[in-house]
């Protein structure tokens, strides 16, 4: 009874609008969010349809949304999670993000719908443009004032005998200003654009995990017959592979944070190469998509290497997750190991969706993600980390990658005295 107490005060108390809906669109359950969010009153809501709450033409259209993923399976939101505007009892129309999932109970469907306003970050966002072209403005006129000041003073002096050095020496001047000014402007967008990228990315990183261990923590309370342990067990195991998911985003974090301050030091120990790959792969082949295989070439003989095995560890399993994130179900991901001289290969390969040519040069930039990864989960950091793990060991790192075709990914990474 107090779980139960516990879950309904979480459910009514969150921070996000949460909507439970029937299979035919009909309003089973809100939280006090939703009251605030949409204006509308809970008994106003519940047993109604949820289209009320849309603007059209979704309005008229969610029926049909909803029946033509029970008849068909083709979701258009559900599972995905996307940008949509709502509408609010008064008729006003505002954004939001909108992450819905479905589950059974007692062999009744629902949809769970976590509601996100964006209404401030939109604002936000526009309040960012504006800066930028009122920054562009300032330039624009700080450059022609300058201009103007030079060429009242060179027609001033036109007649004296030093007047074309100091007009050259006056441009010069003016337009050395005006790229500094063009700098500055371009470092200030570059930093809007990483803030912008940063916000939009922990927002929804950290967002939908968080939506699904809510929503499965509300969801296991009504399982309370004997019978409904598989149930249970379900949301269990989304609730520990969302709290997995969040530890791995806040890893991500402390390393960039422990990276950019220098705290992060060499710690070389000496690492059966062999045996060490191995243990990777079957640790990766149990988070690896349904239908993938994951292979390793490894040296000939067993090989003893001096190397810090937390880095080579963090560069094998960020590339090989990559890999498996951005290959379809089927594919065949290989890990390649070569020794040549004083220097350890690895070579990660993938039969994934690739990157764009005109994107890759920014492929280890902190935050980026290619324009066709879509909905595939990921904070931009991992290449990013791994790029600096590897300038840490004094390595190199290269790739190839076609879109559609597949990525390789090649490290060299030096020995110390002591390798094998």
């Amino acid at each position: 009874m107090e779980d139960s107490k516990a879950l309904t005060s979480v459910f009514e108390t969150v921070i996000d609008a949460i909507i439970i809906i029937d299979r035919n669109g009909v309003v089973v359950r809100v939280n006090q969010a939703t009251v605030n969010l949409f204006g509308y009153e809970q008994d106003e809501m519940l047993g109604h349809n949820v289209s009320m709450l849309m603007p059209e033409p979704d309005r008229s259209n969610h029926n049909g949304y909803i029946n033509k993923y029970i008849t068909t399976g083709h979701a258009k939101i559900i599972g995905i999670g996307r940008e949509v505007i709502a509408r609010r009892k008064d008729g006003s129309r505002f954004p939001i993000r909108l992450a819905v999932s479905n589950v059974t109970i007692e062999g009744q469907l629902y949809f769970t719908g976590i509601i996100h306003d964006l209404t401030k970050i939109k604002e936000a966002e526009r309040k960012i443009l504006e800066l930028n072209l009122e920054l562009e403005q300032k330039v624009h006129e700080r450059t022609q004032e300058l201009s103007e000041v030079v060429n009242r003073l060179l027609d001033t002096n036109h007649k004296l005998k030093y007047e074309v050095e100091e007009r050259v020496k006056a441009e010069n001047a003016l337009l050395h200003n005006e790229q500094e000014l063009k700098n500055s402007l371009e470092k200030e967008k570059e930093l809007n654009e990483l803030k912008t990228r940063f916000v939009s990315m922990a927002s929804h990183e950290f967002r939908t995990p968080l939506s699904t261990i809510l929503s499965s923590a509300s969801l296991i309370n009504k399982y309370t017959d004997g019978d409904h342990q598989l149930k249970r067990e379900k949301h269990v195991s989304k609730i520990k592979n969302s709290v997995a998911h969040l530890t791995n985003l806040l890893n991500d974090f402390l390393s960039i944070s422990k990276i950019e301050e220098g705290k992060i030091r060499l710690h070389a120990e000496e690492i059966e190469i062999n045996s060490f790959c191995q243990d990777i792969i079957e640790e990766i082949s149990l988070t690896v998509k349904e239908g993938q295989k994951v292979t390793c070439q490894l040296l000939p003989e067993p090989t003893s290497l001096t190397l810090d095995k937390t880095m080579i560890r963090a560069i094998l399993y960020n590339l090989l997750s990559n890999a498996s994130k951005y290959s379809g179900g089927e594919a065949l991901i290989q890990l390649q190991l070569r020794k040549d001289g004083a220097y350890l290969e690895i070579g990660v390969l993938d039969e994934g969706i690739g990157i764009p040519q005109s994107e890759q040069k920014h492929l280890f930039d902190r935050f980026f993600r290619a324009s066709n990864a879509g909905s595939i989960q990921g904070t931009g950091l991992g290449l990013h980390i791994v790029k600096r793990y590897v300038d840490l060991i004094h390595g190199n790192i290269t790739f190839t990658s076609r879109e559609f075709k597949g990525s390789a990914f090649y490290v060299k990474l030096p020995l110390r005295n002591g390798e094998g």
